[in-house]
């Protein structure tokens, strides 16, 4: 069965992660994606991390594979005119052009709405930026630990009580998230252009993803302006939704905010002894008592491993998970149920495993189609393909 985006041509303009990200989505279910990049390539090549593993596949750039697997490379100058026809004659038979490039660097390289759409009238026009396309810090360069984490208040949120340190992300969270946004508004768009015959505009940026993510304190904060309460561990609301370490130093976190598992809760900790104290037998009792009932968890949970409480907990119906390191991830056998970690097999160095797009359709297969293009692989190809002039040809500078 078709792909389900397998008629469309996106042409791609960006670099980094999170607009690429979308790319990488829209390639995976099915759509022909052109990325177009300068001649030193996107700054993201030969960015990532090397793996630790000794085989030819040690040299594979995989951080920048997951991003753009499945692409075309077609190195273009923007600086040149004859660049910028590349570029129009490409979009001319394009459904969807997406760029990360603020609106004044569109407008330099004739590459805003209002020149695109007199060449392509029905085109989506999409645009990701760091803070929106207006507004006071529409010029500012966004990155998702700035722009998703910082300004949203996301990371003043997650710090550890009052006193708490900001914490540190992970690469790229915010950049996927928001690239998981735009290919909704992307897709949306489409739909518009595709009912009324008139091309669309579609914009997120990493800040206002970021604030979406936030939307349940929001939605009060919003009215109130009052800071965010940040909660400590034996501060938290109630014992049974909360985190905890374990005898062999892994950890759990429980989600029962409610009161009605108490008892289970208890009885499966070897804690029966707790139900008969008076000040723990109201919600309000154990919110009193949070710091010492934190520290007698902690004390009981030291009696077994994470693995050997998971089976008591599963028993009891309590509503917990594991916390698992990155590494042990791969490997869970939940992540392998649902294919999490796909595999490509078209890489010269080997087959290599890859992180699966977050959705999965019934009737018909979706993923990985193949592996990140090398710099400039397919330019003369797709010039040939879309009638370009082939004196525009250029080789990779890049590493």
């Amino acid at each position: 069965m078709a792909s389900p985006l397998d008629d469309l041509l996106v042409i791609e303009i960006d670099n980094w992660m999170a607009s690429p990200s979308a790319g990488a989505i829209l390639a995976d279910l099915g759509a022909r994606v052109i990325k177009i990049e300068p001649p030193t390539g996107d700054p993201m090549r030969n960015m990532g991390r090397a793996p630790k593993i000794d085989s030819p596949l040690k040299a594979v750039d995989f951080q920048f594979d997951v991003d753009n697997r499945g692409k075309e490379s077609l190195i273009v100058d923007l600086t040149s005119e004859a660049g910028i026809k590349v570029v129009h004659t490409l979009c001319a038979s394009a459904h969807i052009f997406m760029c990360n490039l603020l609106l004044p660097r569109q407008q330099k390289y004739a590459l805003d709405p209002e020149t695109l759409f007199k060449i392509n009238p029905t085109l989506v026009h999409a645009t990701l930026t760091g803070y929106g396309t207006s507004g006071p810090d529409a010029w500012r360069p966004g990155y998702d630990v700035t722009a998703f984490f910082g300004r949203s208040g996301l990371y003043d949120a997650m710090r550890e009580g009052d006193d708490g340190i900001v914490p540190q992300a992970r690469p790229a969270q915010g950049d996927h998230t928001t690239g998981l946004a735009f290919v909704a508004g992307i897709l949306a768009a489409l739909r518009q252009a595709e009912r009324s015959g008139t091309g669309q505009t579609i914009e997120t940026s990493l800040y206002e993803t970021a604030v979406w993510t936030q939307a349940s304190d929001y939605a009060t904060t919003a009215m109130d302006a009052a800071p965010v309460r940040r909660r400590a561990r034996p501060n938290m609301l109630t014992p049974t939704a909360n985190r905890y370490p374990c005898g062999d130093g892994k950890w759990v976190v429980f989600n029962m905010p409610g009161a009605g598992q108490w008892v289970d809760f208890c009885r499966a900790l070897d804690l029966d002894h707790w139900l008969e104290e008076e000040k723990y037998a109201t919600p309000k009792g154990r919110y009193d008592h949070m710091p010492e009932l934190t520290a007698g968890i902690d004390a009981a949970l030291a009696n077994r491993s994470r693995d050997e409480w998971g089976k008591i907990f599963d028993a009891a119906g309590l509503i917990w998970g594991p916390v698992l390191g990155l590494h042990e991830v791969p490997g869970d056998p939940q992540a392998e149920a649902i294919n999490l970690f796909p595999r490509i097999s078209d890489h010269p160095a080997g087959e290599y495993r890859t992180v699966g797009i977050p959705m999965r359709f019934g009737q018909t297969a979706v993923g990985p189609t193949g592996t990140a293009p090398a710099l400039g692989e397919h330019s003369e190809r797709i010039l040939a393909e879309f009638g370009c002039d082939p004196d525009v040809l250029i080789s990779p500078k890049g590493p």
